[in-house]
């Protein structure tokens, strides 16, 4: 008897202390610091920043959580060490950092844009009781095609013609279809008959006036019966606001030249209007062109057979830019520079501009942004004129596709320009 009790005593001891041996193992693993998880929180779910691949489809506002298996040192992170680069401008995005326990809370101050790629790094991360995990550094690109930051407006035509970023709707659509856009994933187009198709939108006096100021949009002409009284071909008013009281572009009826043309602040309360006008001649204030144009690029074979091999009947891609601290107006057409124009070269009062300015006086003109002709249905303007008067249906209406306008009121650079028709172009 003595024996067996003596047996079942060291097997008792040997059990408790294999038990103790696994309690302690269980424990260390469960105190050891170790990231868990990194995500992108969205609505009803998260994408994961964490895995063996760069995450490509993370909201442009997103809120990143970083999970640890321990309370995380507050005083080991911050704005400060935590970092956001933009990789295209490298840029560091503004942060707000926001450790509590075991999760750090990561917020950009600004929107981050579509399409863009991003770094986010972390420094070595310190949880209460001492222990570390070393820095590390996570990629991930924003969703969708690259648009910079700063919209005021974006129509994209899908089915509607609303503004997708601010309060420019339209409060008038006649004659418009939506169709297949320059490739599937930009959904539908505009299309304009010709002559009598038109968008209007109130308040585009208010798009217009601001020292900074980039308007871009996709373009593509229908030359098919696309013919004045005379049966001669007429040009195409793509988009006016009050003609040249505002901003308006227009391509020639022979697709030798299109232009922008703007009315610019010279000073309160004087304003001049001016044309920055294309036709791929390649002549600048050095070989016979107006003394303020600083740059033209020369399209081949000759410059008309170039310009309609670049813009006929063919979807392209146009941004205007105007800087007001610069004085420089620049046109691209596919993200490459096609003119530029340094107003500091040009005559007074040009020379003064300090951005663009809205000028229209009503009956005359109507301060309503137009897609498919130079103005808004409403005012006086050039009303009995065969190429300008809406209710002619030879006027120069515009025939054909509009998509993707976009409106900024800063100034675009090259870069931002050049991803933007990469990303985009079919």
């Amino acid at each position: 008897m003595k024996k067996q009790i003596v047996l079942f005593g060291s097997l008792f001891i040997a059990m408790a202390f294999l038990v103790g041996v696994a309690g302690c193992k269980k424990k260390n693993d469960t105190d050891t610091f170790t990231l868990s998880s990194l995500v992108a929180q969205l609505i009803g779910g998260s994408i994961d920043l964490n895995g063996a691949t760069s995450a490509n489809n993370v909201p442009s506002n997103p809120t990143i959580v970083a999970t640890f298996s321990l309370a995380v040192n507050a005083a080991s992170v911050s704005s400060s060490n935590i970092t956001l680069l933009r990789d295209w401008d490298k840029k560091n995005i503004p942060l707000t950092v926001t450790p509590v326990g075991a999760t750090i809370t990561i917020i950009p101050n600004e929107e981050l844009g579509n399409g863009a790629l991003f770094t986010l790094t972390f420094p070595s991360v310190t949880s209460t009781d001492g222990q570390s995990v070393p820095g590390f550094v996570r990629t991930f690109t924003t969703i969708g095609t690259f648009v910079p930051t700063g919209q005021v407006a974006y129509w994209n035509f899908e089915d509607n013609a609303n503004d997708q970023v601010g309060g420019f709707n339209a409060d008038s659509v006649i004659n418009i279809t939506y169709t297949t856009s320059y490739k599937a994933a930009a959904g539908k187009a505009a299309t304009f008959d010709g002559t009598t198709s038109i968008i209007e939108i109130p308040n585009g006096d208010q798009l217009s006036d601001t020292p900074e100021f980039s308007l871009c949009f996709w373009v593509k002409t229908n030359s098919i019966g696309h013919v004045d009284a005379d049966g001669n071909p007429k040009g195409h008013f793509v988009i006016g606001l009050s003609a040249f009281y505002g901003f308006q572009f227009e391509i020639q009826g022979s697709y030798a030249e299109c232009k922008l043309g703007a009315t610019y602040d010279v000073g309160f309360p004087a304003t001049n209007p001016h044309d920055l006008i294309f036709n791929g001649d390649g002549k600048t204030k050095d070989n016979d062109g107006w003394k303020a144009c600083t740059f033209c690029k020369l399209l081949s074979p000759t410059p008309a057979e170039g310009m309609v091999a670049l813009i006929k009947d063919k979807w392209v891609h146009v941004v205007f830019v105007f800087n007001g601290t610069t004085k420089l107006a620049t046109m691209y057409i596919n993200g490459e520079k096609m003119k530029e124009e340094d107003f500091n070269l040009a005559d007074p009062t040009l020379n003064a501009a300090t951005g663009l300015k809205y000028n229209g006086m009503e009956p005359e003109v109507y301060p309503r942004l137009a897609f498919g002709f130079i103005k808004s249905r409403q005012g006086t303007l050039w009303a009995t004129q065969p190429w300008g008067g809406y209710t002619l249906p030879t006027s120069n209406h515009f025939g054909g596709q509009l998509d993707d306008v976009r409106i900024f009121h800063r100034t675009l650079n090259a870069t931002e320009i050049d991803l933007m028709y990469a990303s985009e172009k079919p």
